[in-house]
């Protein structure tokens, strides 16, 4: 499965959203994450990809996630 694709199901879990309110351009504001929301995300896709994210700076779009997933994941 791509990255993308489980982020997306992540926050589509975590947050109730439909998948097509998820793309790589969506900020966590359109979604109305709040910072628990996130943090919440963020723990999922931890355990998901087996990876540490150090910090939730720079990270404002679900674009910005799948490629600091992917970067770590290397």
């Amino acid at each position: 499965m791509a990255v993308f694709e489980k982020v997306q199901e992540i926050i589509v879990e975590e947050l109730g959203k439909d998948a097509e309110e998820v793309q790589l351009e969506t900020t966590f504001d359109d979604l109305d994450a709040d910072s628990l929301d996130v943090f919440q995300v963020i723990s999922e896709i931890e355990d998901a990809f087996d990876i540490q994210i150090e910090t939730e700076e720079g990270l404002n779009t679900v674009g910005d996630l799948v490629a600091y997933v992917e970067e770590k994941t290397k």
